[in-house]
């Protein structure tokens, strides 16, 4: 086995960014629903996609199927199982050491962080840990659910956001301005007269935080907690404009915020290379390029990886999964992060460009140090 595959196969992978998975069992339809961003089509299997065709060749052997195996015949082994040895088997093949958990999108019953850690096990066979990163929207809507006068709606937005990230475990906040407006804003923080006046007319209309000041309040609001700041960007379900969430309209704003909290950009495909642009201009901006790994699956890992890196700083690229609901996609997002990863360094090792320490240090941090460093994890968990 080459080095750089053997050194990334015995890593234990650090996850920043992903969801808990489906706590009971699931129908045909329930499943196939999970395996898309989108609504399932009438008449056509969910398994007729390169993430169904990878589920069938890499999850089926750790069901005791054989690869391939046709998607009935998977079901029924699934559902055999059930979903608490579903989860184990799949989690404790993703070798993940410590999962950083988005706890605030669970439309379905989810294993909580600490259930999540459980059922997984790090690689060297101790229990993982799990933190958490916090959704502002959530809290916010919460917020005024709650019942709460335009005119108070700045500080007890901002005193719920603290009270949020002040709680043990906690270790980021994840902001989906992406699906609420784009990021195509005003960058600067708006004035106290604008968060009242946009604050009356969304408690007026209710329903979703999405008005664009208040959004703009909320990413202020991130830079003053203090904590790193996770953005989707890009690949998402179809509530998404896909043209609005380019990260590149995010560049006043990032000078805006120079010097102050780190901002992690989720998943970025198709806009990878604009992500590494930013990372690699920006002190402040890392990427992932997780969700996109499995559902390109193994065989494109590798080309979404290589694009990704072709000019962010190494320090900047960090792993995730943004694996929800099926347990299978930790396992499919570890197994294509590593093999994509490993397969793009080795090449450049034995074609001469990098030396072996170079691409087993840069894989060290791509897959590990990169965020237990900006997340401030300690090393000995």
């Amino acid at each position: 086995m080459a080095a750089v595959r053997e050194a990334l196969d015995a890593l234990g992978l650090v996850d920043h960014h992903c969801h808990g998975v489906v706590t009971g069992d699931l129908t045909p339809e329930g499943f196939e629903g999970l395996l898309t961003e989108g609504d399932p089509w009438p008449g056509v299997s969910l398994f007729d996609t390169p993430v169904g065709t990878a589920v069938r060749r890499h999850c089926a052997p750790l069901l005791d199927l054989p690869a391939h195996a046709p998607p009935g015949e998977y079901l029924r082994r699934r559902a055999d199982l059930g979903a608490a040895e579903v989860g184990r088997r799949f989690l404790t093949a993703a070798r993940t050491e410590v999962f950083c958990v988005d706890t605030g999108y669970a439309p379905e019953r989810l294993t909580p962080p600490d259930a999540l850690a459980q059922a997984a096990g790090a690689a060297s066979g101790a229990p993982a840990v799990a933190y958490e990163v916090v959704r502002l929207e959530g809290v916010a809507e919460r917020v005024a659910a709650d019942g709460v006068e335009a005119g108070e709606y700045g500080d007890t937005v901002r005193s719920a956001w603290l009270e949020a990230v002040r709680r043990p475990g906690v270790v980021g906040v994840k902001s989906v301005a992406a699906y609420r407006t784009g990021f195509a804003l005003d960058p600067a923080r708006p004035a106290e007269h604008e968060v009242t006046a946009a604050a009356r007319r969304w408690l007026e209309r209710g329903g979703r935080l999405e008005d664009p000041v208040l959004v703009r309040h909320l990413l202020w609001t991130a830079v003053d907690l203090g904590l790193p700041l996770q953005l989707h960007t890009g690949f998402g379900d179809n509530d998404i404009r896909l043209h609005r969430v380019d990260p590149t309209h995010l560049t006043d704003w990032l000078h805006l915020t120079a010097g102050t909290i780190p901002v992690l950009l989720l998943h970025c495909w198709p806009y990878q290379r604009q992500a590494g642009y930013l990372a690699a201009v920006f002190e402040q901006v890392y990427l992932d390029v997780g969700l996109t790994l499995h559902h390109v699956g193994p065989v494109r890992a590798r080309a979404v990886l290589e694009e990704a890196l072709e000019i962010t700083p190494y320090r900047k690229l960090l792993y995730s999964s943004d694996a929800f609901g099926l347990a299978e996609f930790y396992h499919l997002g570890a197994l294509a992060f590593r093999r994509g990863l490993a397969e793009l360094l080795q090449d450049r090792v034995d074609a001469g460009e990098t030396a072996l320490a170079d691409a087993l240090r840069l894989a060290r941090w791509a897959g590990r140090d990169n965020a237990r460093r900006i997340y401030r994890i300690p090393s000995d968990t």
